[in-house]
């Protein structure tokens, strides 16, 4: 299970990265800088406004159908053909509910123009991650690879020309980047359906009350689990605009930081996307976890801390290179959000292990104990602190959240703490916080410390052995351990 894992995940962090680094820094960055922080700002909150509510989509739906699909391949089709018919239903659910909460919030016209198009986003992007659930449950996951990309090349190719094709004259505007998502989404939905019913071939849509009700009791603690854990994560910029005079400005600001984060974070999904599947079915086969549990949290943590620490000693710098403005203050978000990224990466295994486990009861204690915590924390520092103020929330609410995971999976697993490990990851953290420490002291091009502080951050891992490099050769030639 361990080079299935390694060498599709080589393969997902690939197109990702010949993809979604350029989306995110080359389109998506560009478009702010275009429009102003303000401008963007509106439309990040009222992004995230409609993801918030994004989960009367799906009902924890796709979750659990990825978890059934692994263990149970046999029932894809007749899912399929009940599942569809119940999602078209929850469609009109999420959108007349996210209508009216924008009625209670007091949005106006042009805002409700644009989530009008936001809320078809959601719908979209949410039916392509469900047909998506199949293709990995059936482990089909380079398949899903590719289709996991296919949106954002077809976003690059329509908002490029629309950015620098001067096929229009007009300047660009923030409703131009909503209807490119639209139209990619669109095109990625009706690729996906082709692909998946050649996999497992649609029977005629269904529409049975016993059916949605047995599903619904099954995915809605998946339901739970993902509401809470989108509040935790996406409500800060609404509260930054909502609360503040100038609220678009500040929300913008976040974005800018957030936008990283976001990207970040990307990778770190990717590593959960695959090991749900395949916990699953070693959990089912009673298969030992602990070594693959090891092996994908130094992968993803080791790499998550040296980033960290790197955004804390260049923090302006990066700001500067992206934005055109407000680089002091969005370094200092920048910085305190890719601290939070280490324990985001921590919950991405662990969670994703307690998910597979069908430890839902837990996962949404903690996830509410995370929002309540957000909440709190952003009703005290945005007032005072503003944008900082929600970069502060959210490092505290991921840490606890990140710790309470780890401590529950020690439990319900049996793992046992290595303090030799513990103590190598901590002797390699302040390693590499010397060796950024001693770079601002060169006079040389930032970029170019960046590059060889990643360098000497890799050999200092395999010194350490956090890092097994014969590991990693023996997954790529194809040798069993």
């Amino acid at each position: 299970m361990k080079r299935k894992f390694f060498t599709n995940l080589l393969l997902l962090i690939s197109l990702n990265l010949l993809i979604k680094p350029f989306w995110i820094f080359g389109i998506d960055r560009t478009i702010q800088n275009t429009v102003g922080s303000e401008e963007y700002g509106l439309y990040f909150s009222l992004f995230n406004f409609s993801l918030l509510l994004n989960i009367l989509l799906d009902l924890g739906i796709t979750n659990y159908n990825n978890r059934n699909i692994s263990q149970h391949n046999q029932i894809v089709r007749k899912s399929l053909s009940h599942i569809i018919g119940l999602r078209l239903l929850l469609v009109l659910a999420y959108s007349l509910i996210t209508i009216i909460a924008g009625l209670i919030i007091g949005y106006d016209i042009r805002q409700f123009k644009l989530l009008t198009f936001l809320i078809c986003n959601q719908f979209l992007v949410s039916s392509i991650l469900y047909l998506r659930s199949n293709l990995s449950g059936l482990h089909h996951f380079r398949t899903d690879s590719i289709i996991s990309v296919l949106d954002r090349l077809l976003m690059i190719f329509i908002c490029g020309l629309l950015l620098w094709g001067n096929i229009i004259k007009a300047t660009f505007k923030i409703e131009w980047f909503i209807y490119a998502q639209t139209v990619s989404y669109i095109i990625t939905l009706l690729i996906t359906i082709i692909i998946v019913n050649s996999k497992a071939k649609f029977e005629k849509l269904k529409f049975s009350r016993s059916y949605f009700v047995v599903v619904l009791k099954k995915s809605i603690p998946y339901a739970i689990l993902a509401l809470l854990t989108l509040f935790h994560f996406r409500i800060d910029s609404v509260m930054l605009e909502r609360m503040l005079p100038m609220g678009k400005l500040q929300a913008g600001i976040y974005a800018q930081s957030f936008r990283v984060l976001d990207a970040a974070v990307m990778f770190s999904f990717l590593f959960a996307s695959l090991l749900l599947p395949i916990f699953s079915k070693m959990i089912k086969e009673k298969q030992s976890i602990h070594n693959l549990t090891l092996f994908s949290f130094l992968l993803l943590v080791i790499p998550s801390i040296g980033i960290a620490i790197i955004a804390h000693f260049y923090q302006i710098e990066f700001m500067s290179l992206l934005y055109k403005e407000h680089a002091i203050i969005s370094g200092k978000i920048f910085s305190v959000l890719m601290v939070s990224f280490v324990s985001i990466s921590a919950t991405y295994i662990f969670g994703t292990l307690l998910t597979a486990n069908g430890n839902l009861y837990e996962l949404n204690i903690i996830a509410g104990l995370g929002v309540f915590t957000n909440l709190t924390l952003n009703l005290i520092l945005i007032p005072r602190y503003q944008a900082l103020g929600a970069a502060y929330a959210s490092f505290v609410t991921q840490s606890l959240i990140a710790a309470t995971q780890i401590i529950v999976s020690k439990r319900k697993f049996g793992f046992n703490f290595n303090i030799k490990r513990i103590i190598l990851l901590v002797i390699f953290s302040a390693g590499t916080y010397y060796i950024s420490y001693l770079s601002i002291q060169i006079n040389w091009y930032w970029i170019y410390k960046v590059i060889i502080i990643g360098v000497v951050m890799l050999i200092w891992a395999f010194i350490l052995r956090l890092i097994n490099i014969k590991l990693i050769i023996s997954l790529l030639l194809n040798e069993d351990e």
